[in-house]
């Protein structure tokens, strides 16, 4: 199976990060967190994209704020999926670091996901990887359908205390 890089601009963006581990963690994909920065340590940023494939990494997930750069550096130098989550800052709202990760040029693809998304940006790499990995697939098949359960049985109890008075 492949690994997942999840790349945080700051060690700020920790909680955001946490997010994607945890789904990451849950559907068993291997993964790795590093902190590079696209304006601090920009070699170290095209050193990790241009190696990402010869360390097994399908899906990089870049996390990051108020510029995000990030997501759009890392695409530049790599043939790997991106996905970009912007990130809430007290500026703009997160705006700023959405319209950063969108805006990419023809031909530097970053998908994104919302301000803050780091659950489904691990939910998207997974989708990306399950593509050529049957057991994976089968895992995410069988998370679907535990949150369609868990939505059936809320209706039920809803149902149950306002239908029936």
């Amino acid at each position: 199976m492949k690994n997942v890089a999840v790349i945080l601009g700051s060690d700020s963006d920790l909680p955001i990060a946490e997010k994607s581990v945890d789904i990451l963690k849950r559907l068993g994909i291997p993964f790795e967190v590093n902190v590079i920065s696209a304006h601090r340590t920009p070699e170290k940023a095209r050193e990790f994209a241009i190696n990402a494939r010869a360390k097994n990494i399908g899906v990089i997930i870049a996390i990051a704020g108020k510029s995000a750069a990030l997501a759009g550096v890392l695409a530049a130098h790599t043939r790997v999926p991106v996905i970009g989550v912007p990130v809430k800052g007290n500026d703009l709202g997160g705006m700023d670091a959405l319209l950063s990760t969108v805006q990419m040029p023809p031909g530097v693809p970053v998908a994104c996901v919302a301000i803050d998304g780091g659950a489904n940006a691990a939910w998207l790499a997974a989708r990306i990887l399950a593509v050529e990995d049957e057991e994976l697939s089968l895992r995410l098949e069988s998370e679907i359908a535990d949150m369609a359960g868990k939505v059936e049985r809320k209706n039920d109890e809803i149902r149950a205390k306002y239908n029936e008075q």
